[in-house]
Order: structure tokens, then sequence, then C-alpha cells
């Protein structure tokens, strides 16, 4: 029996403990074999995937009625119809022009194929899946507490430090609880494996934590009054009949499986530091500089599927605060190890780094060496003194001050060897000398990585599959599941046997070119693709275009110019771009100096020159030039609406010919043109020219971790041609608190009328693909964002049909490929590798594709949930517009991730920055200075209103074409 239980916790300090209910359920595993044209095994880690095997507790089932539900989870019983997996045959008028091939489809559907279609099928593969299996069965019930309240509420309060009193509530206070602990996640949910009978459903404890002070005047100890409230008891075949695709996502489901992640991650989140679904281990480390240190971690979640409970494990990375001194660490984010004087304000600390260097280690917990009392104890970073320990005073009793330095020295007898350095003050207002402060290791840091430490952090993480692979299978070492206590208190059982499963390898589309090419169609079976002896299916003309070099003459002189001016040209006139051979002028200019006023003054003499304004200007940039690059895009986009073209003086130095026909897939699309499109007999959903077809991509990003004050960013592109490969987008500034595009009805609007104008016509089918939503966001984006959808066409006269897909790449699920000759070069698999059964959702329509080949790690695919789908598609059909549609990214001759429309909305989101003034952006988009200025509330102007009211959108020239390629 589980038990769910509500607490509340009040006192010198008060926690909130909140219970929530699980619903567990027994079911077989249902073995399916799957007839397989080829024997291909895919070990698929989702990402090491492992069945959850629950034992039945002894006393029998009982009825088990849910009493409460918790309210934060979002119910998805919204989604109306809710879709069951496509496991009938569809109708042949659903079906695709392009396809599906004879016999079983990898999601249980099957078809009759049309005597004009093309197989989308090429390969059928027996998969097996990292999913640690037995037969499935689940406890009889959970029980659960709700509600931790902590008076005086502190939002702020840390889920260690609510760890911490269950803990002791747990070992201390509560018999029963200590010779049966409950699972706890830090916040509001508890469970117990019994019911605690309560007498009125509820019970509060005194709970002490922390050991009396032994000396007189010391630091009190803190007693929390925690409040249990029983809310729930639910009947165990909740999951039973989830996972045989007889009942719905709801609230009930998501708490039950809410639950079964608690109990697998309370063994190693007592043991190592964890964040959110990950836990981390110092068995494998790698010093990266910056202060910080990684570390390898494992990361695990309980996932439904088909006739079974899976949980999904996979290797993650942890950045770590370098353990050790703090003064050590300090300087080493400032890039000055070895030179504590720089953190001297009498040596010239300029005020800026040290913000920067306070944001970094705000939150740190340290140790003080010179605390005999309690030298372990931990104690918060709240921030850093303006002062030296030399100069900064305060006040003690009788009215007389003192310095930080005189204090250490006089009381306890402390000479500073770095008297002249900055001093980190503690929440309590409490101020310590940095060299007397130390970093203890397995802190997380919460913060936003620096730029320049990505690179060390991908190496770290990136490996090839069959090493991934090996190194999950150690994870089951560390995870001992066997040996938890919890697990085995809970009745569960989970086994290290892999499962076989069913994946299929779909035909790669067409791509066509210029008619006039030596090789007009592309058949690209591997993914990847180059354009030799290929031209631009619609290229442009560049009659007018200047040049400004913002590199010194030494590292760019002219004959390196003018090797850049004949590459390009070159470049140009293979794939069919017509290209003045000469720009109407070269200049260099000085990147500290304010690029608008240089750009405008080139256009001016461009316009001299030539009797034109400049069509396309080409900058030439140095290393380190991001500011330059800021500056000239917002120039471009923004104010001027010319077309810009940026590229690093380093790599034109010298370049290869395949540098500048990389170049010229963003000329061509940038100036209006089309690179490539798919053959119509592949997408005929799009070109039908009775049912004009618009596709969509939808993204939201927000703000890395720490930056407060700054917003979420969203973006919308939409085709404006037959072929799926022509887009316009839009951007918003939206509060960052929000998960929901909060324009979209504009938004959709602009993108609407842009088709119009260049279709003649408003859309009769829309495909959307949403980025960036989380499972618990899914009804919100039914009930709230396709409503605004649908508003906009409203307003212009039109009612389309809509299929609304989710698109997850922040996902753990990852395939490995068992037989290396199935595999691609990087060992795989092979793009087109599609799984929709096994290991998807028992009652919605979802798929995981792997579209693009690999080149480095472990290539991980995208998950497909499909919300909505008035255009009946097949799920052959769906999956086979979506691989196609990976195929016509403007950047590249290789297939994507995801659609190019989801990927050309996150490149739109990611040059938000763009969108502002150059001088304007570099203060908002600083978080450091942001976060310090902000203030108490009322202090200072609001940083987001500021990021609203000084965003622009692109010129109106720009607006209808790709520039943000």
């Amino acid at each position: 029996m589980l038990v769910v239980a509500e607490a509340v916790v009040e006192a010198v300090v008060e926690a909130n403990v909140v219970a929530a209910v699980l619903a567990a359920a027994a079911t077989e595993v249902v073995g399916v074999a799957v007839a397989a044209v080829v024997s291909v095994v895919v070990a698929i880690v989702v990402a090491v995937v492992v069945v959850l095997t629950v034992l039945h507790a002894a006393g029998g089932l009982g009825p088990g009625v849910v009493l409460c539900l918790q309210a934060a989870h979002h119910c998805l019983q919204a989604l109306n119809p809710p879709y069951q997996p496509p496991m009938s045959k569809p109708s042949a008028s659903n079906a695709l022009a392009m396809a599906t091939p004879d016999g079983q489809l990898g999601c249980g559907a099957t078809t009759s194929q049309s005597s004009s279609a093309k197989e989308t099928c090429i390969n059928t593969m027996a998969c097996r899946a990292f999913l640690l299996q037995r037969d499935v069965t689940y406890p009889l019930f959970v029980h659960g507490t709700d509600t931790v309240v902590i008076l005086p509420p502190n939002d702020k309060r840390k889920i260690e430090k609510n760890v911490e009193i269950i803990n002791a509530l747990q070992t201390q206070v509560e018999d029963r609880l200590s010779a049966q602990p409950g699972v706890y996640d830090g916040r509001k949910n508890l469970f117990t494996s019994f019911d605690l009978e309560f007498e009125n459903g509820a019970r509060e404890y005194v709970v002490p934590l922390g050991s009396p002070s032994p000396v007189e005047g010391g630091r009190p100890r803190q007693e929390f009054t925690v409040r249990l409230t029983q809310v729930a008891s639910i009947n165990p075949e909740v999951l039973q009949r989830f996972v045989r695709g007889e009942q719905s996502h709801d609230n009930s489901v998501l708490t039950a499986i809410m639950a079964l992640n608690v109990v697998i991650r309370m063994e190693p989140s007592m043991r190592y530091p964890y964040n959110k679904k990950s836990f981390f281990t110092d068995h494998e480390t790698r010093t990266i500089g910056g202060g910080m240190v990684l570390w390898r971690g494992y990361f695990q979640s309980v996932r439904p599927s088909i006739d079974r409970i899976l949980i999904n494990l996979d290797i993650s990375t942890g950045p770590m605060y370098r353990p050790g001194k703090l003064i050590d660490l300090a300087l080493e984010f400032l890039e000055r190890p070895g030179s504590p004087e720089v953190l001297a304000p009498l040596h010239g600390l300029p005020d800026r780094e040290r913000v920067r260097l306070q944001q970094f280690i705000k939150g740190l917990k340290i140790t003080t060496s010179y605390h005999t009392v309690d030298p372990n104890r931990r104690r918060l970073v709240y921030g850093l003194t303006r002062e030296s320990a030399r100069t900064r005073r305060f006040e003690i009793e009788g009215g007389e001050t003192m310095t930080v330095m005189e204090y250490y020295q006089d009381q306890l007898n402390i000479q500073l060897q770095y008297p002249d350095l900055i001093c980190v003050e503690l929440s309590t207002k409490a101020v310590i000398p940095l060299e007397l402060c130390a970093v203890p290791p397995g802190q997380l840091v919460r913060r936003q990585i620096p730029q320049n430490k990505i690179r060390s952090i991908l190496e770290f993480s990136t490996m090839p599959p069959h090493e991934r692979e090996a190194r999950i299978r150690n994870g089951l070492t560390v995870l001992r599941y066997g040996q938890s206590d919890y697990i085995r208190q809970f009745g569960m059982e989970i086994s290290n046997d892999l499962v076989e499963l069913n994946a299929r390898i779909i035909r790669a589309p067409t791509l066509k070119y210029h008619p006039e090419s030596r090789q007009p169609s592309v058949p690209p079976g591997t993914g990847v693709w180059n354009m030799i002896e290929k031209r631009m299916f619609k290229p442009v003309q560049v009659p007018h275009w200047i040049v400004i070099i913002y590199e010194n003459f030494r590292r760019f002189n002219e004959r390196t110019a003018d090797e850049m001016v004949s590459g390009l040209e070159k470049a140009c006139g293979k794939v069919g771009i017509n290209i003045n051979r000469r720009p109407a002028l070269i200049r260099r200019e000085n990147g500290q100096g304010i690029i608008a006023h240089q750009l405008r003054r080139a256009c001016e003499e461009c316009q001299r020159v030539s009797n034109a304004p400049p069509t396309l200007i080409v900058a030439i940039l140095p290393d380190g030039g991001n500011d330059i690059y800021t500056a000239i895009k917002h120039f471009g986009d923004v104010s001027a609406g010319i077309s810009t073209q940026c590229m690093k003086a380093a790599k034109c130095y010298r370049a290869r010919e395949q540098y500048y026909a990389n170049i010229t897939l963003k000329i061509n699309v940038k100036l209006g043109g089309t690179n490539l499109i798919l053959d119509p007999q592949d997408v005929s959903f799009l070109t039908d020219p009775a049912n004009p077809t618009m596709v969509i991509g939808a993204d939201l990003t927000h703000p890395p971790p720490g930056s407060r004050g700054r917003p979420s960013f969203t973006s919308l592109v939409g085709s404006v041609d037959a072929h799926g490969s022509k887009y316009v987008s839009r951007i918003g500034v939206q509060d960052s608190h929000r998960e929901l595009i909060e324009d979209m009805e504009n938004m959709c609007l602009h993108i609407f009328e842009q088709y119009k104008a260049s279709m003649g016509t408003f859309p009769k089918r829309i495909l959307l693909y949403r980025d960036g939503v989380s499972e618990g966001e899914f009804s919100s984006i039914i009930n709230e964002e396709l409503r605004l959808v649908r508003s906009a066409s409203e307003k212009l006269g039109f009612n389309p049909t809509i299929t609304l897909v989710i698109v997850g790449k922040y996902h753990k699920v990852v395939f490995f490929p068992t037989n290396p000759m199935q595999a691609d070069r990087s060992g795989n698999c092979p793009a087109g590798t599609v799984i929709d059964t096994d290991v998807v959702s028992p009652v919605e329509w979802d798929y995981y594709l792997c579209s693009h080949s690999g080149l480095l790690g472990t290539s991980r695919p995208a998950h497909y949930n499909v919300l909505l789908d008035e255009n009946n598609f097949t799920p052959d059909g769906l999956q086979s517009l979506s691989f196609a549609l990976c195929h016509v990214y403007a950047r590249c001759t290789r297939s994507v991730s995801v659609p190019a429309p989801v990927y050309y909305a996150h490149n739109v989101c990611e040059r938000a920055k763009n969108h502002y003034d150059p001088q304007q952006g570099r203060q908002l988009f600083d978080s450091d200075i942001v976060t310090d200025t902000t203030g108490p509330e009322g202090a200072g102007p609001n940083p987001e209103n500021q990021f609203q009211n000084g965003f622009r959108q692109a010129h109106e020239r720009m607006a209808k074409t790709m520039y943000f390629c």
C-alpha cells in the first residue's frame, strides 16, 4: 500500500511539504512480435529504456478511491478527442499520394498501396531497446501528503533545506516513517507505502533541525512545524488501463507517473548532487577553467509505453563549482590565476568585473577555515563587497566602528594575508574575507554558462554511440536499483534485460535543382549531398554589392581581399547567382566606431558610384567581432532593409571553394531566391493546387538561468510557396514566465497576409510544427494557442484545416544500432529511422524520427506528438512529409534533425538581439547588469519593459525574405 500526505512546516523557518497522488496499476508485459524484412537490432536507450517492475504488496488491492488530485498538474482531457495510436487501417482517401509500404507499418497500421505512389519505407529493422524487463505489476496503493507551507513564506528556500527537514521528521520524530520512510520530491509531495491513518486526515509535528550550539550566544537550534495531511488513495487500475490504451492521459495518470519518478530518484538524490531528473558523480570529471569542473551524471525518468512502464536512462553532464579556496575560484573565473591583486579595489578592480563575479558565485555555499565550533557548517554567498577588508567598516557595541581586517585581527587573532581584497557578504550581512572561504565539492552551477566554455562542455558530453552505450550500462551499477531500500519498500523491481522493438527506415525525398543543372535531381539516400554540378532552383541577381573590412590590414591585406572577392564571385557563378564581378566599393573601417554610420556612408557612396543602393553588403569580421556582427545585422535587417553577409577573416584566408559554396546558400535565400525544392510527387500534400497549403514553425525561447528581468522571445515562420522551401517570419517579445506564445494571433495575421501576397490566396490547409513545449503544456497549446491561430484566420475570412504537431528536441531518447553494418559512418542510426511502436505513448499519436546523418557523438531523434489532425494524415504520410521537410533547410546540403520551419523559428528567436539598437542591446543583454541594477520593487525601471520598448521588427523589405538564414 502506498500513501500520500500533506505537510505544513512553520517555525523559526517554515517549510512546505506537499503530497500528491500516485495511481499504480497492474499489468503484464505483452511481447509483440513483428515481421521484419531485414533483421537489424537497434538498442534504444529511452535513453536506456528500462521496464519498471512493481510487485504486488500483500493484502489485496482494495477499492482505492481518489480523494484529491494535484491542482498543479495540467489536465490533458482538453485534448478532445484524445489521440489513440493509429492501429486501424487508414482509408484510401486519407492516404497521401506519396505512399505507404505494403504490409505492417511501425505503428501497426496497414494500407493498400496506390499505383502512382512511391514506397515510403525502404527497410524494416528489428530493434532492441535498453529495457530492463520482467513482468510488470504495480503496488496496491499510493498514499500522499499534500501542501507544505513554510511560515513566514520564503520562496527562495532551497529544495535541499526542505529535504533536510523531512528527513529529520522521518528519522527523528515519526517512528512509523523511520521504519518505512516515504519518498519526498523536495517541494510539495511526500509518498508513503502505507496508510499513516491520521485522525481527521492530518497531523502536525515539531521537527528540530541541527544541534544545539555548544557555546553561549551561538546559533540557536531551528524548529519547524510540519503538518502532514493525507489526501488520496488511488485505485491501481489507473496505470493498468492507461498502458493498455483504455484511459486518457489525465491528471491521475500524470500524478501516478510523478510518484514513480520520486521513488526511483530518492536513493541517488540522498547520495549525489542532483538537478531535476539528473544526478551527478565525481567518478568522471574534467576541469574546464573559469572556476568550473564537469561531472558525469545520469538522467532517469519513468515513461509509460504500450503495455508497460519504462525507465528512460541516459548520461548527462553537470557543471560544478571547482572545489577549493574561493579566492582561487574567483581568480580562475576572471582568467587571472595566481594574481590575487586583481581582486583589490585599490589596484583598479572594475566594478563591472566585480558584478560579473558576484553573479557567478551568488548562492554558492562556502565553509570558513576559522570557524572552530562548526567548521563544516555551510554558509550562503549573497554578494561581494565593493570595499576591501582594510577599508570596509562596520559598527560595534558602543557606537564605535572598526574595519573587517581589524575585527579578524583583534577578535579572532587572524592576520589577513590579502587585506586589500574584496570580501564575501552573506545573507545575514556578515562579511568574510575571500581568503578565509572554501568551496565544498559537488555544487552545481545554476547560472548561464559563459560562451567560451560551451565548446569544452560539448567535448566532454559528446561521444560515439558505442561509447555512450557503454557509459549508460555503467550507470546501472551507480544507480543500484536492486539495492535501493526505497524501491524495495515500494515493491518495485527493475531488470537489466534488453527488449526488442521495431523500427523502419523511410525513403528520402528527391531534391530538385535548376532544370539546366547537370544533375537536376538528387536522391539523398544518406542525408548528405553537395552542390557539384548543380544550380540553384531559383538563383538571384546581385547587380550592386559592397565589401566592408573590419579586420586589420596586416591580417587581411589587399591580396587576401582580392582572393575573397574572386572566390565568392566564382562560387556564385557556379550555382547560377548572377553577381557583378567586382563590388562597387571595398573599404576598411574601424570596428570601434559607430557601425551604422559607417555602413550608411558606404551605401551613399555606392549610390554615387553605381546610381543604385547596394543589393548586398559583405562584411569581413575579426575574431571576437560579435558586437560588430550585431550592429551590422541591426543596420541591414532592421534599419536599412539591405541584405548583409558576414564572414570571418580567418575563414576567408586561403578559403576552399566549399566555404564560398556554403556562403552562396545563404546569400541566395536572403535575396529572395530558392536553393532547392522537393519533388512534387513526394510532397503532394504541399503541391496540390486545389488545396494550397502553408507549413508553419513556431518557437519560444526563455532567458538563461540566473538572468532576472530578461524576457522570452517568440517566433513564427510560414511557407509562402507551394514547395515548403521559402519562408517569412515574425518575432515577438513577452514576459519570461509564460510558456505560451501570447501574440500568436497578430503573428499569424502577418504571415497569412504574406502568404496571400505571394500565392494570391489564403491557405486551405495548415501544418503547424510547435517547438519548445513540455508535455504538461499540451492542453494549453490546444486551448489557447490554437484558438489564436483560428481567430487570425477568421479575421481574414478563411477557415483552414489544421494539423498541429509538437516537435521535441530536448529529450533523452537515443537509438543505438547493434549491427554496425546498418549504421551510418558515425555509427548512428541512418537518416530516416522511425520508431512508432513499443516505446511510444499508449494513448496518443507520437513517434521518433532520426532525420539526420550523424557527424559527432550520438544522434538524437526528434520526438513528434500529434495533438490535432484535421487533414487526415496517415502515419506514414505525416512521417514522410516531416522527413522531407528536414531536407529543405537552406543553409546546408544535409538533412537536419527537425523540419526546416522548426529550425528557422529557432534561428529567428536566437537573432532577437539584433532587433535592438546595438548600444541599448549591449546594456540590456548583459544579464549581470540587468540583475544587479533592478533593486527592490519600484526602485528603478522594469527591465522587461525596457526590452519591450526597445524592440523593433524587421524592415518591411526584409520581412518578405529569409533574412534569418
